[in-house]
């Protein structure tokens, strides 16, 4: 008979050595996102009643709403940006339990200015944008208030690029070389930005109003069920018994909430908090378990179905369906997520690390009972997905299916009060998204007055002499280094805008392209000097930033090959493949990253010798070179190495066996 509900045990997850406030610290340190107010009395219940309205405007588009999406846009703009001067301080050092007047005032404008295009939106549009003279200043205001509210809760740096190209439209002029355009009017640059579909409003934000804001709103109702408990308990049962069992529980549960939230910062605190623990307390070095756990959170945006927001921008931006987008990202996220599992398996064998005892682990058996029925709102998306929905509509029917599903259980049962509670933080984790969107939409804007996207295009292709080999790796560092400074959405958003075109001007499959510069913005998170997910894991571990951030890139260094592979081998992408070819790519793609493991641990089966792992290492990486033959071969060999390994490994538990 099973265990009955009542008396079900569950697993030791509240072993963190620290406190919420301490957790709540780490986390404002490195995203700026996380440090608003926490605010009480009559401001509080403002803001929750906005938040509330905000999320049930986009719930009643989702479903019944028949507005243009020019309104949308501008409503949900309206919404997030008052949000964003009630709840975010000017300054580190401002009032976190107060609300000062001039955030009031700042609040209101915005209201107003943005507010505006919502009230005269038939107006403008039958006067073709052309703007009245009063327009000009409310743009201006507009753009203004944009750029301080994108400042409070993305950061500096996005606010800053922008500024940078809304000045090259106006001094074009004078700019150097191929990058000098005729310059633009301060009154023809509002009006582009304020008034047309091209700069504020344009498709960035439309996708944050619409596919973005209601999928964070699902995974919040699915938070405040349970799910993320869920999760944690589900990868506890599946591998925290096994060698090295804490660290597989981070690449499992960590993917798993990682696709919803899209935030890799804010998934390790999440996940992190116990995992991390767990990790050191069966013999990894404080510096690994960070790393890990930072891995196995930045790798869930990388992860169908969801992939944080990245799936739907590019499925707009390509002007093709979501599945496929999806469906593209099945394979490099499995390789990816492999290399995680095989490293962290590896470095266990070789230390001897056990997992925890099955006395204080779950039996899957009774997690499913418990809460197995969490799992139907996942289902409920895909099938509805599969089924030619749009992806705004799956969301919502993923909303509704979770408070319906959550009657199941008691303790997973959503009333009135939690439904609020979810809208409220359903509407406000979107509130970052729509702002980096309405900043983005000042470079998109300028790309689309001035060209300049065709011209950085143009000049990368030039300095690459025409070869695709230099073009990627210029694509590649361009990537790294704006995804340091900014959120994984903008990112893509000014990647996909201003360098992908060159990739493309090159013959690279457009999805190959636009793949190749989001998965590398994604991979900042884990690259020295600005790793902000490492840093979030070290924080938590009580290790050394900088050596988490080096031993997170080792991790997951097949992530900086996987791009180049579906570069050159579209086929990963599940580009007009044939099932035998794809097999040998996926095949020696595996062998490969086993063997690149092992050689960058020093043990495979056994202690490897130095020549050993001089012969692993260019074999490892031959096996995502273009050339079928040379993965053949490549992986041919190593299969042979590994065989030879196993057998004098002198009675060593194999990596099979574990």
């Amino acid at each position: 008979m099973a265990p009955q509900e009542d008396n079900y045990k569950a697993p030791v997850l509240d072993a963190a050595p620290m406190d919420e406030a301490e957790i709540q610290k780490l986390v404002e340190k490195y995203d700026v996102e996380s440090r608003y107010r926490r605010l009480s009395g009559l401001p509080a219940k403002f803001l929750t009643v906005w938040l509330v309205a905000m999320a049930a405007f986009h719930l009643y588009t989702a479903s019944l709403g028949v507005l243009p999406i020019a309104i949308i846009r501008a409503v949900h703009l309206t919404f997030a940006i008052v949000a964003v001067f009630i709840l975010y301080p000017a300054t580190r050092k401002g009032s976190k339990t107060s609300v000062p007047w001039y955030d009031w005032l700042l609040a209101t404008a915005s209201c107003g200015v943005i507010g505006y295009i919502v009230v005269m939106f038939n107006d403008i549009t039958r006067r073709w944008a052309l703007p009245l003279p009063y327009e000009i200043y409310l743009g201006a205001a507009a753009v203004i208030l944009i750029l301080e509210g994108g400042r409070r809760i993305v950061g500096n740096v996005l606010p800053i690029l922008s500024s940078l190209f809304l000045f090259y439209c106006y001094f074009g002029q004078v700019m150097p070389g191929m990058f000098m355009h005729r310059g633009y009017s301060l009154s023809r640059i509002v009006q582009h930005m304020y008034l047309t579909p091209e700069g504020i409003f344009g498709v960035a934000l439309g996708v944050s109003a619409t596919f973005v804001v209601m999928f964070i709103i699902f995974g919040a109702f699915l938070g405040k069920s349970g799910g993320a408990r869920f999760f944690n308990e589900l990868a506890l049962a599946i591998a925290g018994s096994s060698p090295g069992g804490p660290a597989k529980v981070a690449v499992v549960a960590s993917g798993l909430l990682g696709t919803i939230n899209g935030s890799s910062v804010a998934n390790v605190a999440t996940t992190g908090t116990f995992t991390i623990p767990l990790m050191k307390r069966v013999g990894y070095k404080p510096e690994y378990a960070g790393a890990v756990e930072a891995c196995a959170s930045t790798g869930g945006q990388l992860m169908p179905p969801i992939m944080g927001a990245g799936a739907f921008i590019m499925s707009e931006f390509l002007g093709i369906s979501y599945l496929r987008i999806a469906a593209a990202a099945i394979i490099p996220a499995i390789l990816y997520y492999s290399a995680i599992f095989v490293n962290v398996h590896i470095r266990a064998r070789k230390r001897n690390l056990r997992g925890l005892s099955r006395d204080e682990l779950p039996v899957i058996k009774e997690v499913m009972k418990k809460d197995g029925h969490l799992l139907i709102p996942i289902g409920v998306v895909i099938a509805t997905l599969l089924m030619k929905y749009t992806p705004v509509a799956a969301a919502f029917f993923g909303v509704v299916s979770v408070v319906v599903v959550s009657q199941f259980r008691s303790h997973t049962r959503m009333g009135f009060k939690s439904i609020i509670e979810a809208m409220e933080e359903g509407a406000r984790g979107a509130l970052g998204v729509a702002l980096a969107c309405a900043l983005v939409g000042f470079v998109v804007g300028t790309s689309s007055l001035t060209s300049l996207g065709l011209t950085i295009s143009n000049n990368i292709i030039e300095l690459s002499g025409g070869k695709l080999f230099p073009t990627l790796v210029m694509a590649m560092v361009a990537s790294l280094v704006l995804g340091m400074g900014l959120p994984t959405t903008a990112n893509y958003i000014v990647c996909s805008t201003i360098v992908a075109p060159a990739l493309i001007g090159m013959n690279v499959l457009p999805l190959a392209a636009h793949m190749f510069v989001f998965y590398f913005g994604i991979m900042a998170d884990l690259t020295p000097p600005v790793c902000l997910a490492a840093f979030t894991g070290a924080g938590i571990a009580g290790a050394q930033p900088g050596k988490t951030g080096i031993t997170a890139t080792k991790i997951a260094l097949v992530a900086y090959f996987i791009p180049y592979s579906f570069v050159y081998k579209p086929m990963v992408l599940l580009q007009n493949p044939s099932l035998l070819h794809l097999a040998v790519l996926v095949g020696s793609s595996f062998l490969g990253i086993v063997s690149l493991a092992g050689s960058l641990e020093g043990w495979m089966f056994r202690e490897l010798r130095p020549f050993e792992r001089l012969v692993m290492l260019p074999l490892a990486i031959a096996t995502f070179m273009p050339q079928v033959l040379v993965n053949l071969v490549a992986g041919g060999l190593l299969l042979a190495a590994l065989f030879i390994m196993k057998k004098t490994a002198k009675g060593e538990v194999g990596l099979a066996e574990g």
